[in-house]
């Protein structure tokens, strides 16, 4: 059901270089009758699905780490980021978009995976809505080295840490990103490791 106090004027696309910036005019119907005319920017690029791989026997999880530009211009000296293996969905379902982020990031073939939750990861400026799901890993799993796709610019970094340890390098400010905060908080809370 639509929200009946707005009402959108006009949209304008301000770049589509990488993905779609809008900036879009809107009416607010205001809690004393009158209206106001309000205008914002939100980009728009796809949704998308991550994942935390965890090993129950050896308490271990499998995070990432790769370069992040808008990290190193924003005070991240190497631009390195450590995080949880995700991916923007495309035209996938997100459990078919998680499976494949996984093998081509990860080099780890998963066919079960649980969806925990889903989450607006920065809602006044991104439309993007993250599926968050876990799984179970094994080393037979693995299939290959991962490191995501060369034809996409990737060069990721595998990393498997203790439990115990990726909580502490929360504490400790080694990682910073959000979603990989919460599944790792999840997975806390949850006493599932």
């Amino acid at each position: 059901m639509q929200n009946p106090e707005i009402t959108i004027l006009k949209t304008e696309i301000l770049s589509d270089n990488w993905y779609i910036l809008n900036k879009v005019t809107y009416s607010v119907l205001k809690k004393d009758g009158t209206t106001e005319i309000q205008s914002r920017e939100a980009y728009d690029r796809g949704n998308g699905a991550v994942i935390l791989l965890y090993n129950r026997q050896s308490q271990t999880v499998i995070l990432t780490r790769q370069f992040r530009l808008p990290t190193y211009i924003n005070g991240n000296s190497t631009g390195m980021l450590i995080e949880a293996c995700a991916g923007l969905l495309d035209n996938d379902n997100p459990e078919d978009c998680i499976k494949r982020e996984t093998e081509e990031e990860t080099g780890y073939k998963i066919s079960k995976v649980k969806k925990v939750f889903e989450a607006y990861m920065s809602p006044g400026s991104v439309t993007e809505i993250l599926h968050f799901f876990i799984a179970e890993y094994s080393n037979d799993m693995k299939i290959n080295d991962g490191g995501g796709l060369e034809e996409e610019g990737e060069n990721i970094e595998v990393l498997e840490l203790s439990f115990e340890k990726s909580l502490a390098m929360i504490d400790n400010g080694e990682i910073r990103d959000a979603k990989t905060i919460m599944l790792l908080q999840h997975m806390r809370l949850k006493g599932i490791l």
